[in-house]
């Protein structure tokens, strides 16, 4: 079961690949629950019926201008019922001028604000991917995986049944090891499982009765995947 998301673990994530920057300060262990984003829509109109204040916000153009269309206390009406709504924080795209009262009332909820150059869709696009990864089911197995052209082979079986043995056997006939004894798997989707190993493991095997065997060191690189 993977480990709870929170804010600040989430934007550290997405930094790595995004420009961002954020606006004021705190909120970053605020927990993350959701993969999918979200524009608040008919909720900055006062319609909250189906609203999945769960999800990442993002304000793109069309938000923040109709923010700043509106008078001073409309649109402090508009952010308090907005911000009050258990949010896990918000984006603002196209590195856009925050509406008077936006910072101050994000900052009274707890909810922490980030700015991006990027435009809304292409926000989207590149957010999507790294969701979708952090929030993958993923568990760990015990058995010995190899790439076996192109495909995940997995054995599994009771301690001492010859796993780490099979997958040597093909990776001296010429295909790969991907992890042994502790196999970390991840399900992409409804039908796509991904095998990796351990950082600390990689690349080694256990073979019961002459130890731990380097593979990149004994067979090249091409045997590791």
């Amino acid at each position: 079961m993977n480990r709870p998301l929170t804010v600040g673990a989430l934007v550290a994530r997405l930094k790595r690949g995004l420009p961002l920057e954020q606006i004021g300060t705190g909120g970053l262990d605020r927990l993350v629950t959701s993969a999918d984003v979200s524009s608040p829509g008919l909720v900055l109109a006062g319609y909250l019926d189906r609203f999945p204040a769960h999800r990442l916000q993002a304000f793109g153009e069309t938000e923040i201008q109709y923010l700043g269309s509106l008078a001073r206390e409309a649109r402090e009406h508009v952010l308090q019922m907005f911000f009050a709504l258990e949010l896990p924080c918000v984006f603002v795209t196209k590195a856009q001028e925050l509406p008077s009262g936006f910072e101050a009332i994000a900052s009274e909820h707890g909810v922490p604000v980030f700015r991006t150059p990027l435009k809304t869709g292409e926000f989207y696009r590149r957010t999507k991917p790294i969701l979708d990864d952090l929030f993958a089911p993923s568990t760990t197995l015990h058995g010995s995986l190899a790439d076996v052209f192109g495909v995940g082979l997995f054995f599994t079986g009771k301690s001492g049944i010859g796993k780490s043995e099979c997958v040597l056997d093909l990776v001296e006939r010429g295909h790969r090891l991907v992890a042994d004894d502790l196999v970390i798997m991840t399900r992409r989707g409804n039908d796509l499982l991904i095998g990796r190993g351990h950082e600390l493991q990689r690349h080694f095997m256990e073979i019961r009765g002459v130890g731990l065997i380097d593979i990149p060191a004994i067979f090249g690189i091409r045997a590791v995947r």
